[in-house]
């Protein structure tokens, strides 16, 4: 008889208990909630990804910045140019010298030029005017798509030509040549691979940083450092110089990989690279450590520096998705980004050449972003245990 009863509580406890499934239940749902990070995990992260998504990807062409230079003065050349501003795709920038539009271009400040002549009206009426349009072709597939809007606002000049009767019903003599500048091989790779020297960094510089701190935490080390007579400050040090010597490894491989296997130009100088690339890495690892020192877990620190570094850095700097074709907002967000500064350089490096002007701006924003940064994680390191 006893034999039978432990079989028949033996049977029973290997069944499903509604009672004490409800009970384990409300464990896991009261620890759940006192967890706020998986909270935060659960709920903030897809709202998050989804507005970044849907707001900050966009493969259209919209209010594209160009320049409309025209040395003719002619109410016929302001007629051929008419269509530019009519047009959604396009925000133009009138200009009268075909200088300071390739100045705008070369800083990245617009995306193509339209260029008619002095002699454009003598040259139509003779049937052979050309107009040119100078394409920023870093990015070969937004170059062909800006191009293909250009000649439709000039064909459809044409066509209200022929309509009025003002070419006696044959087409209207103009012939577009077309240019693309800085990937005269249209090569894709020469737009990404700088982008990817950026992502790379980001991911290797925070990510490994962002770890080491929560580690020490969670494991009691960081007792051990705090009942020594070493400084916060040297404690921050300390971190920092053994990651910057490894991205430094990291950024070598990238670039000698971009050089020798993506044969990507570089058109630039090469110190200017490493320059920003230094600064860019210690705003990398600043950033990592901060969030290390603030969490102290390594878990919320891992899910942190993904969402506030990597995603913003693929998604809002610039290296997929050209920033004119996003809303105001999205465009804000981005110019707050040390990501968007970085990638802005090493497109220029690599494809234009040395820019003074933006490189500056560019070094000075990354450089107040790095002694922000590790400012901030010297302030979080106290030698006291919370």
């Amino acid at each position: 008889m006893s034999a039978w009863n432990a079989s028949a509580c033996e049977h029973k406890e290997r069944g499903i208990s509604w009672q004490r499934l409800i009970a384990l239940v409300r464990k896991e749902s009261r620890q759940l909630v006192r967890d706020k990070s998986n909270v935060m995990v659960g709920l903030f992260l897809p709202l998050l990804l989804i507005l970044l998504f849907g707001y900050g990807l966009s493969f259209d062409v919209r209010n594209a910045p160009i320049a409309l230079v025209t040395e003719d003065p002619s109410p016929t050349a302001q007629d051929v140019l008419a269509g530019f501003y009519l047009s959604p795709y396009f925000a133009p920038v009138p200009l009268v010298s075909i200088k300071e539009a390739v100045d705008l271009m070369r800083e990245g400040k617009i995306d193509a030029i339209v260029y008619l002549r002095s002699d454009f009206s003598r040259s139509l009426a003779r049937g052979n005017a050309t107009i040119q349009v100078l394409l920023h072709g870093t990015d070969p597939n937004r170059a062909r798509v800006i191009e293909a809007f250009a000649q439709g606002a000039i064909a459809q000049w044409g066509a209200k030509r022929v309509a009025a009767g003002e070419t006696g019903g044959a087409s209207a003599p103009i012939t577009v040549e077309a240019r693309q500048w800085f990937n005269e091989a249209n090569n894709s790779r020469y737009f990404l691979v700088p982008g990817l020297v950026v992502v790379i960094m980001t991911l290797n510089g925070v990510l490994l940083t962002s770890l080491v701190m929560a580690r020490e935490w969670e494991r009691g080390t960081i007792e051990a450092l705090f009942v020594t007579p070493v400084h916060a400050t040297e404690i921050v040090i300390a971190k920092l110089v053994p990651y910057f010597v490894v991205g430094l490894g990291g950024l070598t491989l990238c670039l000698l990989s971009a050089k020798f296997l993506f044969f990507v130009p570089i058109r630039g100088s090469l110190s200017l690279i490493v320059l920003m690339s230094m600064i860019y890495l210690i705003v990398s690892l600043g950033l990592g450590l901060l969030i290390s020192a603030a969490v102290k877990n390594q878990f919320l620190a891992c899910q942190l520096a993904l969402i506030i570094s990597f995603l913003p850095a693929l998604m809002l700097s610039g290296f997929i998705f050209d920033l004119h074709s996003v809303p105001t907002v999205v465009r804000a967000i981005s110019r707050v980004l040390p990501a968007t500064y970085y990638v802005e350089s090493l497109q220029t490096l690599f494809l234009a050449g040395n820019l003074p002007s933006l490189l500056i701006r560019d070094c000075a924003v990354l450089s107040l972003f790095a002694v922000l940064l590790v400012v901030a994680a010297r302030v979080n390191t106290r030698k006291e245990l919370v």
